[in-house]
């Protein structure tokens, strides 16, 4: 007797397939709404800091107010967190399947391997991108509506202001997608979850501009790349230090496009090659 061969599942099915996996857990609903939150009320809490204390700053510091303003925007520490929450999130989209070995049945109902993690980086990148975008944009209509109340607010259209605002927000798929290609790689929830803070936290604190080579390496981290992307007085603050080994805003978008690039290329590829 003949036997029907199943259609193989088309493209936007596995988009929809990822959707509704992540979607349905409870837990993203909670980790990206608290992270949220947290986010914009800790940059609105620098904001609030600086609203505070503005009569008491010198004429230094209030001559050069706008880039205290667009880095109130979005803070080192909202970026800390957004990287930690988000590579967390990212990761588990990988690694949860293999931890509950939900991904045996996952294979067996999809063959094409390649197919299906392009649908998920593709369904985590999407969902990110939207999320780095509410986040990055309330938190900057927060802050400076709050320094506002002292005619110190940056308007949107100031130079430099979207360039805050968009690497904020790309901060979110970026680390999304490296925490899913640490994911693939290493397949286990806790080696995965402390590699990838140390690649895009630890090792930027560790790694010195003092020599050229290791501010190659520095520059060619995300985090140092978000810091020069929403840095709009980069070199020129009289009360900081000129770097030794500039590097530049193209070179800061760069960055951002390899990481995210390589990060999902090594998703499919690995998860394509290696037995379950």
């Amino acid at each position: 007797m003949a036997t029907l061969a199943v259609p193989a599942a088309r493209f936007t099915d596995l988009l929809a397939s990822e959707w509704i996996k992540l979607r349905s857990l409870r837990s993203t609903y909670w980790a990206l709404g608290s992270c949220a939150l947290a986010l914009i009320a800790f940059n609105a809490n620098a904001a609030r800091a600086d609203y505070a204390n503005y009569p008491h700053y010198n004429a230094l510091i209030r001559r050069e107010f706008v880039h205290w303003a667009l880095r109130d925007a979005f803070t080192v520490g909202a970026a800390m967190m957004m990287i930690l929450a988000t590579a967390g999130i990212g990761a588990i989209t990988v690694v949860g399947e293999y931890g509950t070995g939900q991904i045996r049945t996952t294979f067996t109902a999809v063959p094409d391997r390649r197919a299906l993690m392009s649908a998920k980086v593709l369904v985590v990148t999407a969902v990110m991108t939207v999320y780095g975008a509410v986040v990055a944009g309330a938190s900057y209509a927060a802050s400076q509506a709050i320094l506002d109340g002292r005619g110190l607010g940056v308007p949107i259209g100031h130079p430099g202001a979207w360039r805050v605002v968009v690497a904020s927000a790309l901060l979110a798929p970026v680390s999304a997608l490296v925490g899913m290609g640490m994911g693939a790689l290493i397949r286990h929830s806790a080696t995965t979850m402390i590699l990838t803070t140390l690649v895009l936290l630890l090792l930027p604190a560790f790694v010195t501009d003092r020599y050229h080579w290791t501010a190659c390496v520095r520059n060619a981290l995300p985090y140092n790349a978000w810091v020069r992307l929403v840095d709009t007085g980069y070199g020129d603050h009289p009360f900081t230090l000129t770097p030794r080994f500039p590097t530049t805003v193209g070179g800061g978008w760069v960055v951002f496009a390899v990481w995210a690039g390589v990060a999902a290329i090594l998703t499919v590829v690995v998860v394509d090659r290696r037995d379950v």
